[in-house]
């Protein structure tokens, strides 16, 4: 498991595919935080739990599913 601790607030989230999920708001316990702000966020918070991340690489976080699958998640997984 990556130390959460190296997730820091303006980080870009990428999918295993390295296609763009978001960027870090902050990480709020178990789950990552996305920032509203961010043109993939449509206008809102999203999260993750910190479990979809594979790695920290080149300063970014890397989950360990496609940029799809963890959208897809955001509407049908409670985290």
């Amino acid at each position: 498991m990556t130390d959460v601790s190296q997730i820091t607030e303006h980080m870009e989230v990428v999918g295993s595919d390295h296609e763009h999920v978001g960027t870090v708001d902050h990480v709020e316990g178990q789950r990552i935080k996305l920032a509203k702000t961010d043109a993939a966020a449509s206008g809102e918070h999203h999260y993750l739990h910190v479990d979809t991340v594979e790695a920290i690489e080149d300063g970014k976080v890397v989950l360990n599913r496609t940029g799809a699958q963890a959208r897809d998640e955001w509407g049908v997984r409670e985290v």
